[in-house]
Protein backbone atom coordinates (compact mmCIF):
# COMPACT_ATOMS: atom_id res chain seq x y z
CA UNK A 1 0.00 0.00 0.00
CA UNK A 2 2.95 2.32 0.65
CA UNK A 3 3.79 2.18 -3.08
CA UNK A 4 0.50 4.00 -3.77
CA UNK A 5 1.68 7.11 -1.90
CA UNK A 6 3.41 9.84 -3.94
CA UNK A 7 7.11 10.26 -2.98
CA UNK A 8 6.61 13.91 -1.98
CA UNK A 9 3.80 12.83 0.33
CA UNK A 10 5.99 10.19 2.00
CA UNK A 11 8.51 12.92 2.83
CA UNK A 12 5.81 14.90 4.64
CA UNK A 13 4.98 11.87 6.80
CA UNK A 14 8.37 12.18 8.48
CA UNK A 15 7.49 15.62 9.84
CA UNK A 16 4.51 17.30 11.51
CA UNK A 17 2.05 15.44 9.27
CA UNK A 18 3.13 12.20 10.94
CA UNK A 19 2.24 13.64 14.37
CA UNK A 20 -1.18 14.71 13.08
CA UNK A 21 -1.89 11.23 11.75
CA UNK A 22 -0.89 9.76 15.11
CA UNK A 23 -3.54 11.98 16.73
CA UNK A 24 -6.09 10.62 14.25
CA UNK A 25 -5.12 7.01 14.90
CA UNK A 26 -5.36 7.34 18.69
CA UNK A 27 -8.65 9.21 18.72
CA UNK A 28 -10.29 6.96 16.15
CA UNK A 29 -9.74 3.85 18.26
CA UNK A 30 -11.64 5.60 21.04
CA UNK A 31 -14.42 6.57 18.64
CA UNK A 32 -14.73 2.96 17.50
CA UNK A 33 -15.29 1.71 21.04
CA UNK A 34 -18.66 3.46 21.32
CA UNK A 35 -19.59 4.65 17.83
CA UNK A 36 -22.72 2.53 17.30
CA UNK A 37 -23.85 2.26 20.91
CA UNK A 38 -25.60 5.58 21.59
CA UNK A 39 -29.21 4.69 20.74
CA UNK A 40 -28.93 1.20 22.22
CA UNK A 41 -27.33 2.61 25.38
CA UNK A 42 -30.13 5.15 25.89
CA UNK A 43 -32.96 2.75 24.98
CA UNK A 44 -31.86 -0.68 26.25
CA UNK A 45 -29.48 0.20 29.09
CA UNK A 46 -30.96 3.42 30.47
CA UNK A 47 -34.53 2.37 29.50
CA UNK A 48 -35.72 5.46 27.66
CA UNK A 49 -37.95 5.35 24.58
CA UNK A 50 -36.68 5.26 21.01
CA UNK A 51 -38.33 8.63 20.45
CA UNK A 52 -36.39 10.10 23.39
CA UNK A 53 -33.13 8.69 22.01
CA UNK A 54 -33.70 9.99 18.49
CA UNK A 55 -34.88 13.37 19.74
CA UNK A 56 -31.80 13.67 21.95
CA UNK A 57 -29.56 12.96 18.96
CA UNK A 58 -31.34 15.67 17.00
CA UNK A 59 -31.01 18.16 19.88
CA UNK A 60 -27.32 17.33 20.12
CA UNK A 61 -26.90 18.10 16.44
CA UNK A 62 -28.64 21.45 16.91
CA UNK A 63 -26.22 22.26 19.71
CA UNK A 64 -23.34 21.43 17.41
CA UNK A 65 -24.78 23.79 14.81
CA UNK A 66 -25.10 26.61 17.34
CA UNK A 67 -21.51 26.44 18.52
CA UNK A 68 -19.92 25.74 15.13
CA UNK A 69 -19.77 29.41 13.97
CA UNK A 70 -18.10 30.44 17.22
CA UNK A 71 -15.59 27.60 16.93
CA UNK A 72 -14.76 28.73 13.39
CA UNK A 73 -14.22 32.30 14.54
CA UNK A 74 -12.06 31.23 17.51
CA UNK A 75 -10.02 28.98 15.21
CA UNK A 76 -9.14 31.91 12.96
CA UNK A 77 -8.41 34.26 15.88
CA UNK A 78 -6.49 31.98 18.26
CA UNK A 79 -5.25 29.22 15.99
CA UNK A 80 -6.56 25.68 15.41
CA UNK A 81 -4.25 23.84 17.83
CA UNK A 82 -5.30 25.85 20.90
CA UNK A 83 -8.99 25.44 20.10
CA UNK A 84 -8.52 21.75 19.39
CA UNK A 85 -6.85 21.13 22.75
CA UNK A 86 -9.53 23.01 24.69
CA UNK A 87 -12.30 21.05 22.98
CA UNK A 88 -10.61 17.70 23.59
CA UNK A 89 -10.20 18.35 27.32
CA UNK A 90 -13.88 19.29 27.65
CA UNK A 91 -14.96 16.27 25.62
CA UNK A 92 -12.94 13.90 27.82
CA UNK A 93 -14.77 15.15 30.91
CA UNK A 94 -18.12 14.81 29.13
CA UNK A 95 -17.39 11.25 28.00
CA UNK A 96 -16.60 10.22 31.57
CA UNK A 97 -19.85 11.79 32.73
CA UNK A 98 -21.81 10.01 29.97
CA UNK A 99 -20.59 6.63 31.19
CA UNK A 100 -22.37 7.16 34.53
CA UNK A 101 -25.42 9.17 33.39
CA UNK A 102 -28.56 7.33 34.56
CA UNK A 103 -31.39 9.88 34.44
CA UNK A 104 -32.88 12.18 31.82
CA UNK A 105 -31.42 15.54 33.01
CA UNK A 106 -27.96 14.01 33.37
CA UNK A 107 -28.12 12.39 29.94
CA UNK A 108 -29.38 15.57 28.28
CA UNK A 109 -26.83 17.89 29.91
CA UNK A 110 -23.88 15.59 29.22
CA UNK A 111 -24.89 14.87 25.65
CA UNK A 112 -25.20 18.59 24.94
CA UNK A 113 -21.63 19.17 26.11
CA UNK A 114 -20.41 16.21 24.05
CA UNK A 115 -22.16 17.52 20.95
CA UNK A 116 -20.76 21.03 21.47
CA UNK A 117 -17.19 19.71 21.57
CA UNK A 118 -17.19 16.45 19.63
CA UNK A 119 -18.30 17.72 16.23
CA UNK A 120 -16.40 20.99 16.59
CA UNK A 121 -13.10 19.14 16.98
CA UNK A 122 -13.05 18.23 13.30
CA UNK A 123 -13.12 21.86 12.14
CA UNK A 124 -9.83 22.90 13.76
CA UNK A 125 -8.36 19.52 12.83
CA UNK A 126 -9.18 20.08 9.16
CA UNK A 127 -7.56 23.52 9.26
CA UNK A 128 -4.39 22.04 10.75
CA UNK A 129 -4.23 19.33 8.09
CA UNK A 130 -4.80 21.85 5.28
CA UNK A 131 -1.84 23.89 6.57
CA UNK A 132 0.50 20.91 6.76
CA UNK A 133 0.35 19.99 3.06
CA UNK A 134 0.50 21.95 -0.23
CA UNK A 135 -2.70 22.34 -2.27
CA UNK A 136 -1.76 19.65 -4.78
CA UNK A 137 -1.58 16.99 -2.06
CA UNK A 138 -4.67 17.91 -0.05
CA UNK A 139 -6.90 15.23 -1.56
CA UNK A 140 -4.19 12.70 -0.74
CA UNK A 141 -3.82 13.99 2.82
CA UNK A 142 -7.55 14.05 3.59
CA UNK A 143 -8.08 10.61 2.08
CA UNK A 144 -5.17 9.10 4.01
CA UNK A 145 -6.43 10.69 7.22
CA UNK A 146 -9.85 9.14 6.59
CA UNK A 147 -8.25 5.75 6.01
CA UNK A 148 -6.43 5.97 9.35
CA UNK A 149 -9.62 7.16 11.02
CA UNK A 150 -11.49 4.09 9.83
CA UNK A 151 -8.65 1.72 10.65
CA UNK A 152 -8.77 2.98 14.23
CA UNK A 153 -12.57 2.80 14.32
CA UNK A 154 -12.35 -0.78 13.06
CA UNK A 155 -9.96 -1.73 15.84
CA UNK A 156 -12.21 -0.07 18.39
CA UNK A 157 -15.26 -1.75 16.86
CA UNK A 158 -13.71 -5.20 17.17
CA UNK A 159 -12.91 -4.55 20.82
CA UNK A 160 -16.42 -3.19 21.37
CA UNK A 161 -18.02 -6.28 19.80
CA UNK A 162 -16.00 -8.52 22.10
CA UNK A 163 -16.93 -6.59 25.25
CA UNK A 164 -20.44 -5.19 24.85
CA UNK A 165 -23.26 -7.08 26.55
CA UNK A 166 -26.88 -5.88 26.64
CA UNK A 167 -27.38 -7.67 29.95
CA UNK A 168 -24.38 -6.02 31.63
CA UNK A 169 -24.48 -2.18 31.79
CA UNK A 170 -20.93 -2.09 33.12
CA UNK A 171 -19.62 -3.12 29.69
CA UNK A 172 -21.11 0.04 28.19
CA UNK A 173 -19.55 2.13 30.95
CA UNK A 174 -16.17 0.55 30.30
CA UNK A 175 -16.36 1.34 26.58
CA UNK A 176 -17.30 4.99 27.15
CA UNK A 177 -14.49 5.39 29.68
CA UNK A 178 -12.17 3.86 27.09
CA UNK A 179 -13.28 6.49 24.58
CA UNK A 180 -12.39 9.19 27.10
CA UNK A 181 -8.98 7.64 27.76
CA UNK A 182 -8.01 7.55 24.09
CA UNK A 183 -9.18 11.12 23.58
CA UNK A 184 -6.92 12.19 26.45
CA UNK A 185 -3.93 10.33 25.00
CA UNK A 186 -4.37 12.16 21.68
CA UNK A 187 -3.50 15.44 23.42
CA UNK A 188 0.21 14.60 23.66
CA UNK A 189 1.06 14.22 19.94
CA UNK A 190 -1.10 17.27 19.18
CA UNK A 191 1.16 19.31 21.48
CA UNK A 192 3.97 18.64 18.99
CA UNK A 193 2.10 20.83 16.48
CA UNK A 194 1.51 23.83 18.73
CA UNK A 195 4.12 25.96 16.93
CA UNK A 196 2.36 25.37 13.58
CA UNK A 197 -1.21 25.94 14.65
CA UNK A 198 -1.35 29.63 15.45
CA UNK A 199 -3.58 32.29 13.90
CA UNK A 200 -2.72 34.15 10.70
CA UNK A 201 -0.60 37.18 11.62
CA UNK A 202 -2.34 40.55 11.22
CA UNK A 203 0.75 41.82 9.40
CA UNK A 204 0.02 39.32 6.60
CA UNK A 205 -3.48 40.70 6.00
CA UNK A 206 -4.58 43.73 4.04
CA UNK A 207 -7.01 46.18 5.64
CA UNK A 208 -9.86 44.68 3.60
CA UNK A 209 -8.98 41.12 4.62
CA UNK A 210 -8.77 42.14 8.28
CA UNK A 211 -12.37 43.36 8.12
CA UNK A 212 -13.72 40.18 6.51
CA UNK A 213 -15.75 37.73 8.59
CA UNK A 214 -18.85 35.55 8.51
CA UNK A 215 -20.74 37.95 6.26
CA UNK A 216 -18.20 37.29 3.51
CA UNK A 217 -18.33 33.55 4.11
CA UNK A 218 -22.11 33.24 3.76
CA UNK A 219 -22.03 35.39 0.59
CA UNK A 220 -19.92 32.74 -1.16
CA UNK A 221 -22.46 30.98 -3.39
CA UNK A 222 -20.05 28.11 -4.08
CA UNK A 223 -19.98 27.27 -0.40
CA UNK A 224 -23.75 27.59 0.01
CA UNK A 225 -24.49 25.25 -2.90
CA UNK A 226 -21.97 22.77 -1.53
CA UNK A 227 -23.58 22.86 1.91
CA UNK A 228 -27.08 22.23 0.56
CA UNK A 229 -25.98 19.27 -1.57
CA UNK A 230 -23.83 17.83 1.19
CA UNK A 231 -26.64 18.02 3.76
CA UNK A 232 -28.91 15.90 1.57
CA UNK A 233 -26.21 13.34 0.76
CA UNK A 234 -24.95 13.08 4.35
CA UNK A 235 -28.46 12.84 5.81
CA UNK A 236 -29.00 9.75 3.67
CA UNK A 237 -25.51 8.57 4.55
CA UNK A 238 -23.78 9.06 7.88
CA UNK A 239 -26.74 10.81 9.53
CA UNK A 240 -28.94 7.76 9.02
CA UNK A 241 -26.28 5.08 9.41
CA UNK A 242 -25.16 6.44 12.78
CA UNK A 243 -28.66 7.00 14.17
CA UNK A 244 -30.89 4.23 12.88
CA UNK A 245 -28.85 1.44 11.34
CA UNK A 246 -28.19 -0.60 14.48
CA UNK A 247 -31.77 -0.27 15.72
CA UNK A 248 -33.18 -1.19 12.28
CA UNK A 249 -31.02 -4.30 12.08
CA UNK A 250 -31.88 -5.44 15.60
CA UNK A 251 -35.63 -4.84 15.22
CA UNK A 252 -36.23 -5.71 11.54
CA UNK A 253 -33.59 -8.38 10.94
CA UNK A 254 -33.79 -9.73 14.51
CA UNK A 255 -30.01 -10.05 14.66
CA UNK A 256 -27.88 -9.65 17.82
CA UNK A 257 -26.16 -6.33 18.49
CA UNK A 258 -22.71 -7.93 18.27
CA UNK A 259 -23.40 -8.81 14.64
CA UNK A 260 -24.06 -5.13 13.86
CA UNK A 261 -20.53 -4.29 14.99
CA UNK A 262 -19.16 -7.20 12.93
CA UNK A 263 -20.88 -5.98 9.73
CA UNK A 264 -19.37 -2.55 10.28
CA UNK A 265 -15.94 -4.19 10.36
CA UNK A 266 -16.49 -5.11 6.69
CA UNK A 267 -17.13 -1.42 6.08
CA UNK A 268 -13.91 -0.44 7.81
CA UNK A 269 -11.74 -3.07 6.11
CA UNK A 270 -13.04 -1.97 2.71
CA UNK A 271 -12.08 1.64 3.45
CA UNK A 272 -8.62 0.76 4.72
CA UNK A 273 -7.72 -1.34 1.67
CA UNK A 274 -9.55 0.68 -0.99
CA UNK A 275 -8.79 4.28 0.02
CA UNK A 276 -5.32 4.63 -1.46
CA UNK A 277 -6.41 2.98 -4.73
CA UNK A 278 -9.41 5.31 -4.91
CA UNK A 279 -7.19 8.34 -4.32
CA UNK A 280 -5.14 7.50 -7.39
CA UNK A 281 -8.25 6.93 -9.50
CA UNK A 282 -9.91 10.24 -8.64
CA UNK A 283 -6.82 12.42 -9.07
CA UNK A 284 -7.62 14.99 -11.75
CA UNK A 285 -11.32 14.04 -11.83
CA UNK A 286 -14.24 16.41 -11.26
CA UNK A 287 -14.79 16.67 -7.52
CA UNK A 288 -18.51 17.37 -7.89
CA UNK A 289 -19.04 14.36 -10.18
CA UNK A 290 -17.21 12.13 -7.73
CA UNK A 291 -19.33 13.48 -4.85
CA UNK A 292 -22.46 12.81 -6.94
CA UNK A 293 -21.28 9.22 -7.35
CA UNK A 294 -21.22 8.95 -3.56
CA UNK A 295 -25.00 9.41 -3.51
CA UNK A 296 -25.38 6.61 -6.07
CA UNK A 297 -23.31 4.20 -3.96
CA UNK A 298 -25.25 5.03 -0.80
CA UNK A 299 -28.60 4.71 -2.59
CA UNK A 300 -27.58 1.19 -3.67
CA UNK A 301 -26.55 0.39 -0.11
CA UNK A 302 -29.97 1.30 1.33
CA UNK A 303 -31.78 -0.50 -1.49
CA UNK A 304 -29.95 -3.74 -0.63
CA UNK A 305 -30.70 -3.27 3.09
CA UNK A 306 -34.40 -2.78 2.34
CA UNK A 307 -34.72 -5.77 0.02
CA UNK A 308 -32.80 -8.06 2.40
CA UNK A 309 -35.51 -7.75 5.06
CA UNK A 310 -37.60 -10.11 2.94
CA UNK A 311 -34.95 -12.82 2.82
CA UNK A 312 -33.74 -15.54 5.14
CA UNK A 313 -31.49 -15.06 8.17
CA UNK A 314 -28.32 -15.80 6.20
CA UNK A 315 -29.40 -13.70 3.23
CA UNK A 316 -29.85 -10.80 5.64
CA UNK A 317 -26.37 -11.23 7.11
CA UNK A 318 -24.66 -11.46 3.71
CA UNK A 319 -26.67 -8.52 2.39
CA UNK A 320 -25.68 -6.36 5.35
CA UNK A 321 -22.00 -7.10 4.79
CA UNK A 322 -22.27 -6.29 1.08
CA UNK A 323 -24.27 -3.11 1.77
CA UNK A 324 -21.76 -1.79 4.30
CA UNK A 325 -18.93 -2.45 1.84
CA UNK A 326 -20.76 -0.47 -0.86
CA UNK A 327 -21.33 2.30 1.66
CA UNK A 328 -17.59 2.24 2.36
CA UNK A 329 -16.76 2.82 -1.31
CA UNK A 330 -18.89 5.94 -1.19
CA UNK A 331 -17.01 7.06 1.92
CA UNK A 332 -13.64 6.67 0.18
CA UNK A 333 -14.89 9.02 -2.53
CA UNK A 334 -16.36 11.60 -0.16
CA UNK A 335 -13.45 11.83 2.27
CA UNK A 336 -10.86 13.43 -0.05
CA UNK A 337 -13.24 15.51 -2.17
CA UNK A 338 -15.39 17.43 0.32
CA UNK A 339 -12.60 18.84 2.54
CA UNK A 340 -10.31 19.47 -0.43
CA UNK A 341 -12.99 21.48 -2.21
CA UNK A 342 -13.75 23.59 0.86
CA UNK A 343 -10.11 24.35 1.50
CA UNK A 344 -9.55 25.12 -2.19
CA UNK A 345 -12.10 27.94 -2.16
CA UNK A 346 -11.30 29.16 1.38
CA UNK A 347 -8.86 32.07 1.89
CA UNK A 348 -6.28 31.35 4.58
CA UNK A 349 -7.50 34.00 7.03
CA UNK A 350 -11.07 32.62 6.84
CA UNK A 351 -10.18 28.93 6.66
CA UNK A 352 -11.52 28.21 10.15
CA UNK A 353 -14.88 29.78 9.30
CA UNK A 354 -15.15 27.99 5.94
CA UNK A 355 -14.45 24.62 7.55
CA UNK A 356 -16.89 25.41 10.36
CA UNK A 357 -19.53 26.27 7.76
CA UNK A 358 -18.90 22.99 5.95
CA UNK A 359 -19.05 21.25 9.33
CA UNK A 360 -22.64 22.47 9.56
CA UNK A 361 -23.48 19.81 6.97
CA UNK A 362 -22.57 17.11 9.48
CA UNK A 363 -24.64 18.83 12.15
CA UNK A 364 -27.70 19.22 9.95
CA UNK A 365 -27.46 15.64 8.71
CA UNK A 366 -27.24 14.56 12.34
CA UNK A 367 -30.51 16.44 12.95
CA UNK A 368 -32.41 15.21 9.91
CA UNK A 369 -31.06 11.65 10.04
CA UNK A 370 -32.38 10.83 13.55
CA UNK A 371 -35.66 12.67 12.92
CA UNK A 372 -36.22 10.72 9.73
CA UNK A 373 -35.30 7.49 11.48
CA UNK A 374 -37.63 8.33 14.36
CA UNK A 375 -40.56 8.93 12.00
CA UNK A 376 -40.11 5.55 10.31
CA UNK A 377 -38.58 3.29 12.98
CA UNK A 378 -40.94 4.47 15.70
CA UNK A 379 -44.00 3.52 13.63
CA UNK A 380 -45.43 0.73 11.51
CA UNK A 381 -43.60 2.14 8.46
CA UNK A 382 -40.14 0.97 9.56
CA UNK A 383 -39.71 -1.19 6.46
CA UNK A 384 -39.94 1.88 4.19
CA UNK A 385 -37.04 3.68 5.90
CA UNK A 386 -34.21 2.35 3.67
CA UNK A 387 -36.20 3.05 0.48
CA UNK A 388 -36.76 6.67 1.53
CA UNK A 389 -33.02 7.03 2.11
CA UNK A 390 -32.31 5.50 -1.30
CA UNK A 391 -34.45 8.14 -3.02
CA UNK A 392 -32.93 10.95 -0.95
CA UNK A 393 -29.35 9.92 -1.76
CA UNK A 394 -30.09 10.06 -5.50
CA UNK A 395 -31.56 13.53 -5.03
CA UNK A 396 -28.35 14.61 -3.33
CA UNK A 397 -26.39 13.38 -6.36
CA UNK A 398 -28.35 15.68 -8.63
CA UNK A 399 -27.61 18.65 -6.36
CA UNK A 400 -23.89 17.89 -6.51
CA UNK A 401 -24.00 17.92 -10.31
CA UNK A 402 -25.67 21.33 -10.17
CA UNK A 403 -22.85 22.64 -7.95
CA UNK A 404 -20.38 21.93 -10.78
CA UNK A 405 -21.67 24.97 -12.68
CA UNK A 406 -20.50 27.30 -9.90
CA UNK A 407 -16.87 26.16 -9.86
CA UNK A 408 -13.80 26.83 -11.94
CA UNK A 409 -11.86 23.82 -13.35
CA UNK A 410 -9.19 24.33 -10.66
CA UNK A 411 -11.76 24.40 -7.85
CA UNK A 412 -13.45 21.31 -9.27
CA UNK A 413 -10.13 19.45 -9.26
CA UNK A 414 -9.80 19.14 -13.04
CA UNK A 415 -6.72 21.37 -13.08
CA UNK A 416 -3.96 20.99 -10.48
CA UNK A 417 -3.70 24.07 -8.26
Amino acid sequence: MATLLPPEFKVLLKGPLGWFYLVTAIQSIGFGLSLVLTVVYIHDIRHFSVFFAMTLLAINAVMGLLVSPAIGTFTDRFGPVRIYLVLVVISVLAEVSWAFANNAPWLIATSLVMSATGGAIFGPGTVILARLVPEGLRQQSFGTNFMLLNAGIGIGGVVSAAIVNLHDPSTFMALYLGTAAFSFLAIFPMLQLRSLGGPVSEQELSDEQAREGWRDVVKDRRLLYLIVGAVVVLTCGYGSLDSGFSLFVVDQYHLPLRLVSVTLVFNTVTIVFAQLFILRRVEGKSRTRVMALVGVFWALCWLIIGIATHGSHWVAIISLCVATEIFALGETLWSPMGPALVNQIAPEHLRGRYNAAFGVTWGLSSVFGPLLAGVFLGSSRAGLWPYALCAGALGGSLLMLYLRRQLSPTEDGLVLA
